[in-house]
């Protein structure tokens, strides 16, 4: 099963070269056990824009889609048998201890019929 570690700090945040150095670490590692599917860290929050569409009318807003005080920085795609495994997976993350990893499952897929 698929989980997506969505992986949030606040705007104080400043990663060490050893932090990133951690983590090139773990994707290595997650990577070579064929558990990592994807990942990128995610330029500013500031950088993005939102769009709803309500009533057949267009909003578009210049900024995350929620105020929160820890915004959305990277994400990581895992292949996992189960949650236990993809929250030991979250746990190794060296930004487990940095800031917020939040582990969602991927909607499974319908087979065609």
């Amino acid at each position: 099963m698929q989980y997506l570690l969505i992986i949030s700090h606040d705007a104080d945040f400043q990663p060490t070269e050893r932090l990133v150095g951690d983590i090139f670490g773990w994707i290595e590692d997650t990577t070579a056990r064929g558990k990592r599917i994807a990942g990128k860290p995610l330029q500013p929050a500031d950088t993005a824009q939102t769009i709803r569409i309500r009533g057949g009318k267009e909003q578009i807003v210049n900024g995350p889609f929620s105020d929160a005080v820890e915004q959305m920085c990277a994400f990581e795609l895992v292949e996992c048998h189960d949650r236990d495994e993809a929250l030991e997976l979250a746990r190794r993350h060296p930004m487990a201890k940095a800031a917020t990893i939040e582990i969602r499952p991927v909607w499974i897929e319908r087979e065609s019929e």
